[in-house]
């Protein structure tokens, strides 16, 4: 089975018929040609032509009389941190997100896979992170798109620092 699109997801569409589960790595959520079995066995082959397209948890991949394949993301261990002020997010955004490594946000808090010199440079820097099992969920897309360093105006570092700091009236 050749899937080029996803056609719904189960937040908004939900079903009462059998799912099949296509599990997924975080990391295999945003390629966009691959081959996996879901947990009963069947083949999918994921073809997005599209640039930017990637799966989401609870997305349709396919759907029948008989049975629903969606995708699951697995849990995997990640460092996760809850910022105390719009200034500390914005900071650990920028450092982590300088040094290239996926970065996700959910429920107020910032998540990205777990690494050991990457948590050790954290706690060191003096914010408190905690290793944790989660899904990885909700990668921030600004952090994989091509980009300079030698302007620091349009940064969404510089955004933030702007956003947190106060107002002159």
């Amino acid at each position: 089975m050749i899937i080029n699109q996803t056609i719904g997801n189960l937040t908004e569409n939900p079903t009462e018929k059998p799912i099949d589960y296509l599990d997924l790595e975080w990391f295999e959520t945003t390629k966009r040609i691959q081959r996996k079995k879901t947990r009963q066995g069947t083949d999918v082959a994921i073809k997005f032509l599209k640039e930017g397209q990637r799966l989401r948890e609870g997305d349709i991949l396919f759907e029948d009389t008989e049975k629903v394949i969606a995708v699951n993301v697995l849990e995997t261990e990640a460092i996760v941190m809850v910022p105390g002020s719009l200034l500390e997010m914005g900071t650990v955004c920028y450092e982590i997100g300088n040094k290239h490594i996926p970065l996700f946000i959910q429920e107020d808090k910032v998540l990205l896979p777990f690494e050991m010199p990457m948590f050790r440079w954290l706690e060191a820097s003096g914010f408190k992170p905690e290793k944790q099992s989660v899904k990885l969920l909700n990668l921030l897309k600004s952090n994989v798109e091509p980009h300079g360093h030698g302007s620091l105006g349009s940064t969404i570092f510089t955004k933030i620092l702007k956003m947190a700091a106060p107002k002159d009236e």
